[in-house]
């Protein structure tokens, strides 16, 4: 479980997230500019709250009174952005394995060469982030985050980048890893059919607010589906 609640203040933009996410995958829908971004740097602790308090199963991320704040690094958490976001002095293997080998072997669920498989970046291994296209950077970057074995998942505009048939590839691994292995997830995107494929339950970003749309529902109702077709 995720338990928010806590406030950001960047010049006139407000953050302020009082929630706890119980679902093992939740989709944020809502405008740029509207906080998903910062929402997810907060979790991923990229993004210091002015105060607050973020704990994932229990465990405190921050704690403005307590004053605790935790390290990204320390947090186990997975973060893929819109732009791959790669460390570009390394080569696609060593993108991929960042972190890896720190991983106890009891905790690994993924295998280099499975991850590879999947995502169809075989060739690329010996090259660098610089020498990809925009949709390569970001299987790696999703590839990289997944060997990581996070205790959470954050996506952001994930595949985006992507044409229609490795989107669907890569949604159905993404229900694999939900389904068989238990990583929740916090999805952020503007497609609303990824939500739907997806996510237990989704909220729209308002204003630096999180509004819940609905909660998970074997068949989604129309009315649903018409709100999520307007943002």
């Amino acid at each position: 479980m995720l338990e928010l609640d806590f406030v950001v203040q960047r010049g006139d933009f407000h953050l302020q997230v009082q929630h706890n996410l119980l679902h093992p995958v939740t989709g944020i829908l809502g405008p740029s500019g509207g906080g998903k971004s910062t929402l997810l740097g907060a979790v991923a602790g990229l993004v210091k709250p002015q105060q607050g308090t973020i704990k994932l199963d229990g465990r405190v991320l921050f704690d403005s009174r307590s004053r605790i704040h935790i390290p990204a690094h320390q947090r186990r958490i997975g973060l893929v952005f819109q732009d791959g976001q790669l460390l570009p002095h390394l080569s696609v293997r060593h993108n991929l394995l960042y972190g890896y080998h720190n991983i106890p072997l009891a905790e690994r669920r993924f295998t280099l060469e499975s991850v590879v498989d999947l995502l169809e970046i075989g060739p690329l291994l010996e090259r660098k982030p610089r020498s990809l296209s925009g949709g390569e950077q970001q299987r790696v970057a999703l590839g990289r985050a997944i060997l990581y074995a996070p205790r959470l998942l954050l996506l952001d505009e994930p595949l985006s980048a992507l044409d229609e048939r490795l989107k669907h590839q890569i949604l159905a691994f993404l229900l694999r890893i939900k389904d068989e292995f238990a990583i929740p997830m916090l999805y952020v995107t503007h497609a609303v059919s990824e939500v739907q494929f997806l996510a237990d339950c989704c909220y729209t970003m308002e204003s630096g607010r999180l509004v819940l749309l609905q909660d998970a529902d074997p068949v989604m109702s129309s009315g649903w589906r018409q709100r999520l077709v307007t943002q």
